[in-house]
């Protein structure tokens, strides 16, 4: 593929900068790869678009992630923290902004002066080591006074109601700086109404880098270097994925991130392995997939790597006419958008 074929257009407007007030109020794309079809649904008739089947969860958390401050003369800095090093309990991999740079050996003071961090080393990419310090636990501190990393294309700073909204409602292992958004559509009720109509669910673990947002910049998608993302896959989970292919249940990943876990987790058989890992597998045409049976996902950006992923899930043909249809039918595009269902086809 070339990046060409991930463009599409897009009016400004139907970019969300807003959750709806309420999260399963989203409408939902039904793309249906066996009979190409595309239809207008509501997210709350998500139970009875699929036959009993095992949805699958992504339950990583968001952290607030995005530190402000100043280095010592006075310049502003930004820091976004990814993920803890191996070389101390307060040592991070982060992305740091400023408008001279950062050096190595520079001082800042983050979090209105409750945090204080030393640039350790610069390295490729943007991204840099940074040791932090507080009076108090460091941790807690990101927590209270870290901001939530929004992505680039909402346009607002963030508020406390995104500390909740931008979370899933499941969310329980902290390490993501971005969510897994196609669950931000779930609610307590949507999870029990998936119960009642015959469904099960598991969960996989995958932390969201800000790779995700990064496009692609090669004319060729297989000259693309994919970001790495750590995960971990249950042997619960293993063993409910076990227990659906012997009664017949589809799988249906939540989330383009859960379908990265699943599709990288797999043996030479295709069976998924449970364990912990990191992925750098860059899901595009024409990739066969071996766990996932329908998807769940919300709409993406241009030449981005998950639209490349949808791409191969329902087809180029289909995802392009469905995008072309959302933007026509004033769908809400995003991470606080609304959602689409990929019934796929036989595997």
């Amino acid at each position: 593929m070339r990046i060409s074929d991930l463009d599409y257009d897009l009016p400004d407007e139907l970019i969300a900068q807003e959750p709806l007030a309420r999260r399963d109020a989203s409408r939902l794309l039904l793309l249906d790869v066996a009979t190409n079809e595309v239809e207008d649904r509501l997210f709350n008739e998500l139970p009875g678009l699929v036959p009993p089947s095992l949805f699958v969860f992504n339950d990583t958390r968001v952290f607030p992630a995005r530190l402000l401050g100043n280095k010592v003369t006075g310049g502003r800095v930004e820091i976004l923290l990814l993920r803890k090093t191996t070389e101390g309990p307060d040592r991070w991999l982060a992305m740091g902004r400023s408008s001279k740079g950062l050096r190595e050996g520079m001082e800042l003071s983050l979090c209105g002066g409750r945090l204080a961090a030393r640039v350790v080393r610069t390295l490729d990419h943007g991204q840099l080591e940074v040791d932090l310090r507080a009076e108090g636990a460091v941790d807690a501190l990101i927590e209270q006074a870290g901001e939530v990393p929004l992505p680039p294309y909402i346009r607002r700073a963030a508020g406390d109601a995104d500390r909740t909204r931008y979370q899933t409602v499941y969310a329980r292992k902290s390490g993501a700086v971005a969510a897994p958004t196609a669950g931000l559509h779930f609610t307590e009720s949507t999870l029990s109404a998936l119960e009642e109509a015959g469904h099960q669910t598991s969960y996989v673990t995958l932390h969201v880098g800000p790779g995700t947002f990064r496009p692609v910049q090669v004319e060729s998608l297989d000259d693309h270097e994919m970001h790495e993302e750590a995960y971990e896959v249950s042997d619960a989970t293993v063993a409910a994925i076990g227990r659906a292919r012997e009664e017949g249940r589809p799988v249906v990943a939540v989330g383009t991130t859960v379908v990265r876990t699943l599709e990288s987790s797999v043996d030479a058989e295709g069976n998924p392995v449970a364990g912990f890992d990191t992925t750098r597998l860059f899901i595009r045409p024409p990739h066969r997939f071996q766990v996932v049976d329908h998807l769940v996902t919300n709409f993406h950006l241009p030449r981005s790597t998950l639209l490349a992923l949808v791409m191969a899930f329902a087809g180029v043909d289909l995802t392009r006419r469905a995008y072309r249809e959302a933007s026509d039918r004033r769908y809400r595009f995003y991470s606080y958008g609304d959602a689409m269902l990929i019934r796929g086809g036989t595997r």
